[in-house]
């Protein structure tokens, strides 16, 4: 191999844009500017954001950005006629439900709602119950603990 056999990859290099030499170049006449207005003049230059004089985004939106924004916890709902099927005197927690193939993956945002039937006694640790889900897991002589939220 010799100096004068090397070559750049292919595609990794591109020719600059000779604007104004003729019709037949494709970018003659105009030079790619268009017809009459500031854009074809030269020195033309719009400051950040200019939208021709219309009202530009930046002061069409609130002053106060990200106002409504308000940190929504998503609950992950389990019913209890799912955990029907676990083993008896199982500890039920996310990780055990993930185990179990109960849920997709882990959660610190577990609900544990009233849906269904429970008759196995199962120790169940959520960060939240509702009335007739504790009800039900502790008639099937289980517990229902509240966990750090």
């Amino acid at each position: 191999m010799h100096l004068t056999e090397l070559k750049p990859a292919s595609g990794s290099r591109r020719h600059r844009k000779r604007v104004g030499r003729g019709r037949g170049s494709g970018h003659g006449k105009t030079s790619t500017r268009g017809h009459n207005g500031q854009g074809q003049r030269s020195g033309e230059s719009k400051r950040f954001g200019f939208e021709g004089g219309q009202t530009p985004l930046f002061r069409r939106l609130p002053k106060i950005h990200n106002f409504d924004q308000v940190n929504v916890r998503d609950w992950i709902i389990v019913n209890v006629g799912a955990l029907a099927n676990l083993p008896t005197g199982a500890i039920v927690n996310a990780k055990a439900l993930v185990e179990h193939g109960i849920l997709r993956k882990k959660t610190d945002s577990l609900r544990i709602l009233g849906n269904g039937e429970v008759n196995i006694p199962l120790t169940v640790h959520a960060q939240h119950f509702s009335q007739s889900a504790k009800q039900k897991i502790e008639a099937a002589g289980g517990k229902a603990k509240l966990t750090n939220l």
